[in-house]
């Protein structure tokens, strides 16, 4: 019996909420491990759709515990605002079935601001971020200066933190020519939230360690695409954290050895939101085709997401930094009809072939993909539930996929809809 961590093995986006469900089910305990309120995942449970931004899936399933680590930058006003959503859908949410890091870094008004302004601030500024001051506050974490949850249960000695983490904020902020912030406005933003989060507060890496040495299975949630790693990603145009299958360890303040098996998802062709280089991006109706079949718009901020065909290189170099040991792939369906589908399968830079995706910023924008063309498949995929039940030329595609990317597929997603899978490996067994 294994752990599992799940992953997005691309830019985000890749249908991880419909895997990660139907892990929850098996699962005793599920754990955020990094990111924010930035991404999300939809749930489809019967005719029910949860949209969940900060709160581990586990939540909406009875007698699972759902952990939010210390790797998660935590809105606390999003957080209660997303609680009392679900609370008003019929999920009861507790200190019985929710915990949070008490050590996790906490997102404030003026890391939200400085987000926006960084990202409306002129030519070469613009990453692409949802504005929600995830960066700002994993910044102030490495600085040293974070309010963090437990700092709420001590309202007597927040002031000075509050005056320490000012004192570099206010110097940005007077450089924009903006007002700055007083003590006494972030200390009303903070103590009037306090009492609807510290019911769930709690050192989390310690429950879990208890967790796992009593053989509870544990499922690891990872928020958005690996593509997206501050170390490995398409730096500069990545999140501000780490997101590959190692931050889960790191996240949830569990060892490496808790992780166990590391299950990446991806889609069978690939999609973006926000700026960066994307090598097989379509600007044709062949790409407007894939977006409006995989209603390509994103689960928290509803961006329509840039769409193209399956880049093989990207996901086998993810495949490789995140340790990745089978692949849920994903949306095969939206390729059906298609006459000719495209994989990539290498690169030319400067004119010269590639078999990686280089980290210099001048060079991944140079990137130019290499093609191996397939016959698309008349029939259809969608809902299939066995290899039995998929065109040749569909199976032969996954086969390729396979090949190419160093990795099996464990998993195969052909609807939202959760029992339209086929299974080959069970994470939790293998």
């Amino acid at each position: 019996m294994s752990n599992v961590v799940v992953v997005g093995a691309q830019w985000g986006d890749e249908g991880k909420g419909k895997i990660v469900d139907w892990l929850s089910s098996q699962a005793e305990v599920v754990v955020r491990f990094q990111g924010g309120h930035n991404a999300g995942h939809t749930l489809v449970i019967g005719e029910t759709v949860y949209k969940l931004s900060l709160l581990p899936s586990g939540v909406v399933r009875k007698g699972t515990l759902s952990v939010i680590g210390n790797g998660v930058v935590v809105d606390p006003h999003a957080l209660a605002a997303e609680i009392e959503r679900l609370q008003g859908q019929g999920v009861a949410i507790s200190r019985e079935n929710l915990r949070i890091a008490d050590n996790a870094t906490l997102i404030l008004s003026i890391h939200r601001e400085l987000d926006a302004l960084r990202e409306e601030g002129g030519p070469g500024t613009k990453i692409g971020t949802t504005k929600r001051g995830i960066g700002p506050a994993y910044e102030d974490k490495a600085g040293r200066r974070a309010i963090r949850l437990n700092d709420l249960a001590d309202l007597e000695r927040l002031r000075p933190k509050i005056e320490r983490l000012l004192t570099h904020h206010n110097a940005l902020r007077r450089g924009f020519g903006l007002a700055e912030y007083a003590v006494e406005t972030i200390y009303e933003e903070l103590s009037s939230i306090a009492p609807k989060v510290l019911p769930y507060i709690d050192a989390t890496w310690r429950l879990l360690d208890e967790q796992r040495r009593a053989g509870k299975r544990i499922l690891f949630e990872g928020a958005q695409g690996a593509l997206l790693d501050v170390d490995h990603g398409t730096y500069p145009f990545v999140t501000s954290s780490n997101t590959v299958a190692g931050q889960a360890a790191t996240g949830s303040g569990l060892g490496p050895s808790a992780v166990g098996y590391v299950l990446g998802i991806a889609k069978a062709y690939t999609t973006r939101v926000g700026e960066g280089p994307f090598p097989t991006e379509l600007f044709d109706e062949v790409g407007e085709r894939i977006g409006e079949r995989g209603r390509e718009f994103g689960t928290v901020t509803g961006r329509k997401r840039r769409c193209g065909w399956f880049d093989a290189m990207l996901v086998r170099q993810t495949v490789r930094t995140s340790g990745i040991d089978g692949i849920a792939l994903t949306k095969l369906d939206v390729l059906d009809g298609f006459e000719t589908i495209k994989v990539c399968v290498g690169y030319r830079l400067d004119g010269d072939t590639i078999d990686h995706f280089p980290a210099a910023q001048d060079a991944q924008a140079r990137i130019e993909p290499i093609y191996q063309e397939f016959e698309g498949w008349s029939g259809s995929t969608a809902g299939a539930r066995s290899w039995a039940d998929l065109p040749a030329q569909a199976v032969k595609y996954v086969r390729f996929i396979e090949e190419l990317i160093g990795a099996p597929v464990a998993l195969l997603s052909t609807s939202p809809e959760r029992d339209d899978t086929i299974l080959v490996t069970n994470p939790f067994e293998a």
